[in-house]
């Protein structure tokens, strides 16, 4: 008999799922805090079995203070802490803990391990940008964006990895370590080559590096440019600009009044010019009379006998052109 009932308890058992012969529901896995650029985020695992209509609670607390609520009723199996407080110090030691809830039943709560921000976070990889300058290459580098504080004031003390290689040639890297300032010139490549960088962030207490950034490529040229030319005048050109804005917005109103003077002229000056010329030639020409035309009436009569009757007077004039003329030796 009670071989049979252990039988029925355990094939009851499996089949529940999560659930045990208590009650109580089966606790999330794998309960674990993690940090990424200074955030503080606690994940774990659904408990096992099926996990449908599952929510979860989270709490944490640090070494100082007892344990604080975070999310609740959530169905994923991840809660950012940091959006929540604003109570999170980088130097923090934190723990987590999360349970689970079907209903009215709830687990038991899962405890998940410490973690020191400024000692266990990951950090990210930072922004790395390259600018040719003839037979050089300028490296500029971007410190990651950090939830919690900046990188500078969390690490005093952090450097950078530079490594970079001919395009292709992976294999014959070169690197600078221990690099602080955020503007480093590689002098020592070849005039028409193809070069890529790729840069790491080094700390004193971080358990590991950080992440190594994408590598980004540039080519060098044979011609030395001079870029602090274009700013220099990219400079001037703002000081002036500037310049004319304020001594427009300062001295406006004596522009505008010489622009456009509301000031009128004297009542001399316009009787002066309104007044009429008073010159003797000038009044004499007024005053004359148009002088007084002298013609002769002159008239054309037509002489008969050069006329034949019934011709024009074209006509005749030709047929006349036409007689023999007469010389004294004829007569």
């Amino acid at each position: 008999m009670s071989a049979t009932l252990c039988a029925f308890i355990l094939t009851f058992s499996t089949l529940c799922g999560p659930r045990v012969v208590s009650g109580v529901l089966s606790q999330p896995t794998n309960v674990r805090l993690t940090s990424y650029n200074m955030n503080l985020v606690l994940r774990w695992d659904p408990p096992e079995g099926p996990a449908s209509g599952l929510v979860y609670t989270t709490e944490y607390r640090s070494t100082a203070l007892g344990y604080v609520t975070a999310c609740v009723n959530i169905s994923y199996c991840e809660c950012d802490i940091t959006a929540l407080s604003k109570s999170i110090s980088q130097y923090g030691k934190y723990f987590g803990r999360v349970r689970a809830h079907l209903g009215a039943e709830s687990s038991d709560w899962v405890e998940s391990h410490p973690i020191t921000l400024d000692k266990y976070t990951t950090i990210g990889s930072p922004n790395v940008s390259l600018f040719s300058n003839g037979a050089m290459i300028e490296v500029s580098i971007k410190d990651p964006v950090f939830t919690v504080s900046t990188l500078r004031n969390v690490y005093n003390y952090a450097t950078y990895n530079i490594t970079y290689w001919k395009d292709g040639q992976e294999g014959k890297v070169k690197s600078l370590t221990n690099l602080q300032q955020n503007r480093v010139v590689l002098s020592d490549v070849e005039v028409w080559t193809k070069y890529c960088v790729q840069v790491q962030i080094y700390t004193q207490r971080s358990s590991s590096p950080g992440e190594a950034s994408t590598p980004v490529c540039e080519s060098t040229t044979n011609r030395e440019q001079v870029p602090w030319v274009a700013a220099v005048v990219t400079f001037v050109v703002m000081v002036v600009v500037v310049t004319l804005v304020v001594v427009a917005v300062v001295y406006r109103k004596n522009i505008s009044h010489f622009l456009c003077p509301k000031d009128s002229l004297p009542q001399h000056f316009k009787e002066y010019l309104l007044a009429p010329p008073n010159s003797s030639t000038y009044i004499a020409m007024w005053n004359s009379q148009p002088p007084e035309e002298i013609y002769d009436p002159v008239s054309i009569i037509a002489d008969d006998s050069t006329v034949e009757e019934g011709r024009p007077l074209k006509a005749a004039g030709t047929s006349c052109s036409k007689q023999p003329d007469i010389t004294a030796g004829e007569t």
